[in-house]
C-alpha cells in the first residue's frame, strides 16, 4: 500500500519541526508524489544535504513503500 501525502508530510515535519511541506499527487494514484519542503534547517547546506535530511526523515521508505518522490527544498525568505 502506498504512503499517503499526509503520512509523508507528518514524517518530514516530525524530523524537521519548522518545515512547511506542500504535497502534490503527480499521477492521481497516491503513489507518485511531489513535495516542496521549506525549512530554516536547510540554511548553509548543499541541495544534496538538504535532500538527505528529507530522505532520512522518511526512514528508508524511499524506493519501497514510497515509490516516487519529486523533491524541492528551500530556505524560508
Amino acid at each position: 500500500m502506498p504512503m499517503s501525502g499526509t503520512e509523508i508530510e507528518t514524517m518530514i515535519c516530525a524530523a524537521l519541526p519548522d518545515a512547511t511541506v506542500e504535497m502534490t499527487d503527480l499521477a492521481g494514484d497516491g503513489d507518485h508524489w511531489a513535495a516542496r519542503v521549506t525549512s530554516a534547517s536547510f540554511a548553509g547546506k548543499s541541495r544534496v544535504a538538504q535532500h538527505k535530511l528529507v530522505y532520512d526523515a522518511l526512514g528508508g521508505r524511499m524506493g519501497g513503500v514510497l515509490h516516487a518522490l519529486q523533491l524541492t527544498t528551500a530556505v524560508p525568505n
